[in-house]
């Protein structure tokens, strides 16, 4: 168990704070959010969310039984056919054709798998920073994204943001931190997996600076 008094959920927030703070103010973020940038480039982004949640949710049996994931193997959280539904409603029934990852994404995606094959505490902080932020932050964007493009409103194109099973989103978080305390880590693989949830926020920060540049001459 942690050998520390400080409970988990509190060290993986202190230890991420400079990388989430990064991830939040990208560019890319900005302009999309501010609408400086159309719903292809929110399309886009929606695209590369599919290949690391394919990634997240592909081993999920296998994870489900583990002393360490098994907790947060929750099918409410599930959000790979919602992220179908908003690709079809966002780039039409051939969106499959059009799906490519940037090389940011193909990185982090892979990261992810090989967490979830070979490591299943690194696992766990990839399914925080993606899960959590979600939950929380995920929700200013998909209102953004209903007001700027007339998507309907917790419907297709948002379906990703809405999570119907988790009635109460706030209890969700406490419970999912408590699992987060209760995970049996000790000595040096605290700070081991303390990096990965760092490395995890800047994996995606890398994304967002990709799309940017894919974006930046259409501003």
């Amino acid at each position: 168990m942690l050998e520390t008094s400080t409970p988990f959920s509190t060290l993986i927030r202190t230890a991420t704070e400079q990388q989430h703070a990064e991830a939040e103010h990208s560019t890319f973020m900005r302009d999309l959010l501010t609408g400086q940038l159309g719903v292809e480039a929110f399309y886009r982004y929606t695209s590369q969310l599919w290949f690391v949640y394919e990634a997240l949710e592909k081993d999920t049996a296998a994870l489900a039984s583990d002393p360490a994931a098994g907790p947060f193997i929750r099918p409410e959280l599930a959000r790979l056919a919602a992220l179908e539904t908003d690709l079809v409603h966002l780039g039409g029934p051939n969106w499959r054709d059009e799906l490519t990852a940037l090389p940011a994404t193909a990185a982090y995606a892979a990261r992810v798998r090989e967490c979830a094959q070979t490591w299943p505490a690194g696992y766990v902080v990839h399914h925080y920073t993606r899960y959590l932020g979600d939950l929380s932050g995920g929700q200013v964007i998909r209102g953004t994204a209903e007001k700027l493009w007339n998507l309907p409103k917790k419907g297709d194109g948002v379906r990703f943001y809405v999570f119907d099973e988790i009635a109460n989103p706030a209890a969700f978080k406490r419970e999912y931190r408590a699992s987060l305390d209760a995970l049996p880590l000790a000595g040096d693989e605290v700070e081991r997996v303390l990096d990965e949830a760092r490395l995890a926020f800047s994996l995606n920060t890398d994304v967002f600076r990709e799309l940017g540049t894919e974006f930046g001459a259409r501003i």
